[in-house]
């Protein structure tokens, strides 16, 4: 699976988790944050190469930066490798199936070894922002992407599974837009989660159990992605968070998997952890998210029918997409990461909480896809891979 940030990595974990009560054999293939994160939950793991995506110190993430190191003969050079690591792996460790999350290589490597594939994606093609000085670049890198990566995805004999919403409440549209002749290989199956709202206790049960106020707003604040994209906003956070006036709950998570029981206390209704492995007791309990607008972060928001102020990472357009799109379905509201300050971030909060049109809009879209079960989904396609192989 991708490896940058943590959401790939959560999702897989709990297909992992499902084939492993079965007696499933499981090894992991990833790279950079996810590779101790796996660890920690108690998988083998691999590592291979990696590209990295160049961030500014504010996070932004600098896509000029990116083309240019590696650049294309030394990218090239670093896709052969991974081709090769990933059948030096499959060699290894004989799979039955090779599941690849947003990967193009092992499905390389798992079709040069004709072993079954399975390829989850939720964005079909790579996107740069339409500026001028990135215009030129934006053209060629959609197009090639499209036309070389896009048949890939849709290459396997099993559907492309995309782990999003079915039409019309359809999150990462502009970055799933492809050509019409794909459609007939893709299945939408939504998001995969581990735990879903009705295996938890009603929101007040939870606010009880955590300590909170049933009476005072609570605003969850799970801060996501890799670590170079997410350090800056974090600290830009709990400088607002802090002067917030009271009558406000907030927790705020820092994404980082390493301690997850270390928690600071800046005010007695401000609490900062470093990682919530209960972080779905959290979600549920809440009155509001405020994080960025990452695709797992939306769907996990919207299945558990949570309104959101989002603040995309800048020149990141799968999430600015994602971000436009809830915002369309008038469930979120939207504040640039250079805007972000205690006044914008009360008055989105406040218009929010205060407006009952996004609790509707929200409940609505949650009543139609609640009994979609992504994971359900993905663990019955790899076991139907399997009877097929055994049967052949």
């Amino acid at each position: 699976m991708c490896g940058l940030g943590f959401g790939h990595a959560g999702r897989c974990i709990p297909i992992a988790n499902k084939l492993r009560e079965m007696g499933a054999e499981i090894l992991f293939s990833t790279y950079e944050d996810a590779v101790e994160y796996i660890r920690g939950e108690g998988y083998p793991v691999v590592e291979s190469p990696s590209m990295n995506v160049m961030v500014k110190p504010d996070g932004t993430i600098d896509f000029r930066q990116t083309i240019v190191k590696p650049g294309p003969f030394l990218a090239a050079f670093i896709f052969t490798r991974q081709v090769e690591t990933e059948i030096r792996f499959l060699r290894a460790f004989k799979p039955d199936v090779v599941v690849s999350d947003s990967r193009v290589s092992p499905l390389i490597a798992a079709r040069a070894l004709n072993i079954p594939d399975i390829c989850i994606v939720n964005q079909f093609k790579i996107m740069i922002p339409r500026r001028r000085r990135l215009l030129r670049l934006a053209k060629v890198t959609e197009t090639g992407g499209l036309a070389i990566i896009g048949k890939i995805w849709v290459g396997g004999a099993t559907p492309l599974l995309i782990p999003d919403f079915p039409p019309p409440y359809t999150i990462s549209v502009e970055n799933l837009r492809m050509p019409m002749r794909y459609y007939r290989r893709v299945k939408f199956i939504g998001p995969i989660l581990p735990t879903h709202p009705g295996e938890l206790p009603s929101k007040e049960e939870l606010r009880e159990k955590l300590g909170f106020d049933k009476d005072k707003p609570l605003i969850f604040a799970p801060i996501s992605g890799p670590l170079r994209e997410r350090a800056y906003i974090v600290e830009v956070l709990k400088e607002v968070f802090k002067r917030f006036p009271e009558g406000y709950q907030i927790v705020m998570s820092t994404g980082s998997p390493g301690n997850p029981i270390h928690a600071a206390r800046y005010k007695r209704d401000f609490v900062v952890y470093n990682w919530l492995p209960n972080r779905f007791e959290y979600l549920k309990a809440s009155d509001l998210v405020v994080s960025r607008a990452g695709h797992g972060t939306l769907t996990q928001n919207i299945y558990y029918g949570k309104p959101m102020v989002l603040i995309p990472t800048p020149s990141h357009t799968e999430q600015m997409n994602n971000a436009i799109r809830v915002r369309e379905m008038g469930v979120a509201e939207i504040i640039e990461q250079s805007d972000v300050c205690v006044k914008t971030l009360l008055n989105a909060i406040d218009k929010i909480l205060s407006d009952n049109s996004y609790r509707r809009n929200i409940e609505e879209i949650r009543s139609k896809v609640t009994g979609i079960n992504g994971l359900e989904t993905v663990v019955e396609t790899i076991l139907n891979v399997m009877k097929n192989r055994l049967r052949h």
